[in-house]
């Protein structure tokens, strides 16, 4: 009866108010006497008008613009994941992506396509778009410079930065003499060019290098610290220069840009000692806050918009204000990773690849069609790393680096990247580079970006010494056993187990966790602090347990394989890694752990599970896993985590001789952890295999009142309900899946192990 009277109520309500609009429109028809009403006619069909307005729509400019982004994003993330894949910095792929739909290739082999996705009148809006973007990033470039290191650094890294900014300057300004004449736009003067040649020649990366430095694991040693340091400066130094520069060429003379620069230094005064003790006074009011009200974050991003807008009149660029605005953020971690975690996702993944699309528009590498002009770029490109690779080298050679650190450093320091790209920009808007100049740049960008991994590489190879992250204490231990943790969760289980192998051989052993962060997971202005956050639950389940812990900590751009690395360099004895029950979670293996499920096709997962199709291979829930297990050569137990709190009541299913090894880790939980272990005798492998028996029966005989052995008949309701863990070998646990037995409706957690 409800449902009928809602129904009236609402056809009687919209069929009325449809009919009085009807009625009104109808009547309206009378309003149009003696007005000139322009009637709209067309000889073309039905379908004919509708092809025209679907033309029309897309040439509206908006349309045009959301069908750049989308393009731009597809290609540069396509771009960035290629090169990733070969071990260099995703923005390579992305300035590359930029070229690739720019008139070097897209505009050369289907011209009609890039006219119709860049049409000339549309580039200006592409152009404002990433302005935005690029004033974002400076905006995060900014937060992410760590002021304190900056203030305490080492006397060795402000001559080392400043001999890398001022040994290229200089070489950039002699290159400018030579190819002035032929190269610099009509109307420039040298002064001009040269500065900004000199500029270019100067800058560093300081987001790309701090990416490596921690890809590379040297961000804890006095060498990462050191180049962090060098780059950070530079980096600072490097955009007031810029903004000196660009204040000399918009005023024509020196000085005239006097004028221009004390504005600026009346603005960075007012934004040190004014702005700065409003943002720390608000910031100590959300400092113990997880998120910020939206008045407080509007406060912020408006000073950002008007610091850009006060550079961008004064006349030394929106991005210095950007850049500012971010390096006087309050010092306190939540607000810069709240305002980072904001920021960061829109503008590196929407709108900083329009910036380098734009870039690539602009250049075209026809342009260098002639055996001189590839010369004139083979010189600039010299220039460029003799400049800043040897400059730096040098540098930290005398200050008393030896000679494979001062090498590294050099080639760090050598890489540009974006920054040279927006420098690169900024001179050809002012009309500084010509076009030719500016192909030849970007060029040397790429190049020196480019050769920036394998440089260390090399270095590396000729000086045969590694950076060792493994702590020295771990080699004297008889027993090791390395846990890797994604989470703190998994951690403390994982940590829980470890113990029950070894707590009364303490002594005698050694457990190290390990936590491996994905580089583009972590910022480098808040490395330490995410270190400390990561290790504290884990460090403090340690002491509750008693149990001392190694720890370490790496950013990486391949896990997997890092495990397996460290895991052979640290000789572990065993490695444990941890899953969750989400993993499994709407699948046939949820069903079989008891989790919640979903209807999915089991024979097609169960085959991809027991082997038919290899274990984990082409699993979209577990590839980490499957990776894991491959590459890792040390024997590895994989932790199917049901909650795991104690190692009490342990049962072991045997499947054959090759699960004998488990005794070894059966007689380590009962000696060390008083376990009490069950074994299950699956098809009478035990009675029928002389060396399993064998194994099971020295087990007794030391340890007869913690060790039984029953079959599949024995097992009685509820047996599986009061243990703790289930430890199988990796084939045996394919076999048990396979055979889909009732009792594993009700497994706890599981320790799969290979050996």
């Amino acid at each position: 009866m409800k449902n009928f009277k809602n129904a009236l109520f609402y056809f009687g309500v919209t069929g009325g108010f449809i009919a009085l609009m009807f009625w009104i429109v109808t009547k309206g028809k009378s309003l149009e006497i003696g007005r000139d009403i322009i009637t709209k006619t067309s000889n073309d069909t039905f379908f004919g008008q509708f092809v025209n307005s679907l033309v029309h729509n897309l040439k509206h400019p908006l349309a045009i613009l959301l069908l750049q982004i989308i393009t731009i994003i597809i290609v540069a993330r396509f771009f960035g994941w290629i090169f990733r894949k070969i071990g260099q910095p995703s923005v390579i792929g992305e300035i590359i992506a930029g070229i690739f739909l720019g008139p070097s290739v897209v505009g050369m082999y289907m011209p009609e396509y890039s006219a119709m996705l860049f049409p000339v009148e549309s580039l200006g809006n592409l152009q404002f778009l990433s302005q935005i973007g690029l004033i974002l990033f400076m905006f995060v470039i900014g937060m992410e410079l760590d002021l304190k290191v900056l203030k305490n650094k080492a006397n060795e890294a402000v001559v080392i930065s400043h001999a890398s900014i001022v040994f290229p300057f200089a070489l950039g300004i002699g290159l400018s003499y030579f190819i002035y004449y032929k190269f610099a736009p009509q109307g420039v003067e040298f002064l001009s060019f040269s500065l900004f040649m000199g500029i270019a020649m100067s800058i560093t990366a300081f987001p790309v290098l701090a990416r490596i430095v921690q890809e590379r694991g040297i961000h804890k040693t006095k060498l990462g610290t050191i180049v962090i340091t060098c780059a950070a400066a530079d980096d600072i130094t490097a955009w007031c220069l810029l903004a000196a520069v660009i204040a000399i060429v918009k005023a024509g003379t020196f000085m005239s840009s006097l004028y221009i620069i004390l504005l600026a230094t009346v603005y960075v005064l007012m934004m040190l000692f004014v702005v700065k003790p409003f943002f720390k006074k608000i910031g100590d009011l959300y400092a113990k806050r997880d998120n910020l009200s939206k008045p407080v974050v509007a406060i912020f991003l408006l000073t950002l918009i008007i610091s850009s807008y006060l550079t961008e009149i004064i006349g030394i660029h929106a991005l210095f204000g950007a850049f500012m605005t971010g390096a006087i953020m309050p010092d306190i971690i939540n607000i810069r990773k709240i305002f980072i975690d904001k920021v960061e996702d829109v503008a590196l993944i929407l709108l900083l690849p329009l910036f380098f699309v734009f870039t690539g528009l602009r250049t075209q590498i026809g342009l260098i069609n002639d055996p001189y002009l590839w010369k004139i770029t083979g010189w600039i490109i010299l220039v460029a790393v003799v400049g800043k690779f040897v400059g730096s080298a040098l540098a930290a050679r005398f200050v008393g680096q030896n000679w494979r650190d001062s090498l590294t450093i050099g080639a760090l320091m050598n890489t540009r990247g974006l920054m040279e790209l927006v420098v690169l920009n900024i001179g050809y808007d002012l009309g500084v580079l010509s076009a030719e100049v500016f192909t030849m740049m970007v060029i040397m960008a790429l190049v020196t970006t480019f050769m920036t991994g394998p440089a260390i590489d090399i270095i590396n190879y000729f000086f045969k010494r590694r950076e060792v992250i493994i702590p020295k204490e771990i080699s004297n231990s008889s027993f090791k056993i390395l846990i890797s943790f994604g989470n703190n969760e998994k951690g403390k289980s994982l940590l829980r187990l470890a113990n029950s192998f070894v707590k009364k051989q303490k002594e005698n052993c050694n457990v190290t966790a390990l936590h491996l962060s994905l580089s583009d997971e972590v910022h480098s202005y808040n490395l330490e602090e995410y270190e400390k956050e990561t290790f504290e639950p884990i460090l403090e389940e340690s002491e509750v347990l008693n149990q001392k812990l190694t720890t370490i900590f790496k950013s990486t751009i391949d896990i997997e394989t890092d495990i397996a690395d460290i895991a052979v360099r640290g000789e572990y004895d065993l490695v444990l890694v941890g899953l969750g029950k989400s993993i499994f979670e709407g699948s046939f293996l949820g069903k079989v752990l008891g989790f919640t499920t979903r209807i999915i096709n089991p024979d097609r997962l169960l085959d991809k599970f027991t082997g038919k199709e290899g274990l984990f291979e082409n699993s979209p829930f577990d590839d980490r896993t499957r990776l894991v297990i491959s590459k890792t050569k040390k024997p590895l137990g994989i932790l199917i985590d049901k909650d795991l709190v104690k190692v009490d009541e342990v049962f072991v299913p045997i499947f054959g001789s090759d699960d004998t090894f488990l005794m070894e880790y059966s007689q380590k939980l009962i000696y060390n952890n008083d376990t009490k272990i069950t074994i299950l005798d699956i098809n009478n492998q035990v009675k029928n295999n002389f060396v399993i028996e064998n194994a099971i029966n020295a087990l007794q005989n030391s340890y007869a009142d913690k060790i039984s052995i029953i079959d599949e008949s024995q097992m009685k309701a509820g047996f599986l309900l009061q243990q703790d863990m289930m430890m199988i070998s990796l084939e045996s646990w394919k076999n048990l899946v396979d055979s889909e037995s009732v009792w594993l409706s009700n497994i706890p957690s599981v320790l799969i192990i290979k050996p």
